[in-house]
């Protein structure tokens, strides 16, 4: 099959923003979900920093549908897994996660980076590294993944997580050169561990993240919802604006399912 036959026999996909990092996505005959977050709002919850939630889901739980697959960047803060995302985990047939994930949480499959993981009849998921802050940050946040996801004729699909770092992102562009869909978590979140350092891209990141993957539409995700969050979405759609590259950002309206 030629790259032009293999193109026009894709499948579409789907994706609806729920709200916050979680999204719901059709991709090779799946139903893949990153990041459950289905709390009201609004809502603080305590750990190393409080995290104040503004916004509630675009989907209630409820009403989510069959999910094959979870794609759990971490579990330890509240604003990517939280109290009704984390009573999801167990109906969903497969959740990937770090090794950390798996040792806290019954059923998470971990992952150490550039692990693979077959799905499917034919999907093919590898662990990619992410860093969640500045150099260091390991101590303070923990372990988190990205996820990068292939398939005979679909795109290859890029998950950031909440990753901060684009030498890392440098990274896995560098094994995956062909990354056609990148799901990035932006808003550049801060709690003020480490001053200025954003613990996802920022705008001036989200624009950079996409010149390190020249072919890939972008998703953003994790822009709002939580008042952690320095840069809001308009922060993201203007960078890229100013760089040429509002063509290739594709934002996604509260619940509503979109092709992409």
């Amino acid at each position: 099959m030629t790259t032009t036959e293999r193109e026009t026999t894709r499948r579409t996909t789907t994706a609806t923003w729920v709200g916050g990092p979680t999204l719901r996505f059709t991709y090779a005959g799946l139903t893949f979900l990153t990041d459950p977050t289905f709390d009201d709002a609004p809502a603080d919850y305590a750990g190393g920093a409080t995290l104040h939630k503004l916004v509630g889901p675009g989907v209630p739980v409820e009403d989510l549908g069959h999910v094959d697959v979870v794609l759990l960047s971490h579990d330890q803060h509240a604003d990517n897994l939280d109290v009704a995302g984390r009573a999801l985990l167990p109906s969903v047939p497969t959740v990937l996660s770090t090794p950390d994930a798996a040792a806290r949480i019954p059923g998470v499959r971990g992952l150490a980076p550039w692990e693979q993981v077959a799905l499917g009849d034919d999907v093919r998921v590898t662990a990619v590294p992410a860093r969640h802050g500045p150099e260091g940050a390991e101590a303070l946040s923990g372990e988190v993944t990205g996820f990068v996801l292939e398939a005979p004729g679909e795109r290859t699909v890029y998950v950031s997580g909440d990753n901060a770092s684009l030498d890392v992102l440098d990274q896995v562009a560098r094994r995956f050169d062909r990354i056609e869909l990148a799901v990035l978590f932006v808003g550049g979140a801060n709690v003020g561990r480490f001053g200025a350092e954003p613990l996802t891209l920022d705008a001036p990141r989200a624009a950079a993240a996409a010149a390190l993957l020249p072919l890939a539409t972008v998703l953003p995700v994790h822009h709002t919802d939580w008042a952690h969050f320095v840069d809001p979405l308009s922060a993201v759609q203007d960078r890229f604006a100013a760089v040429g590259a509002s063509d290739r950002l594709v934002v996604l309206g509260r619940g509503e399912p979109t092709p992409v």
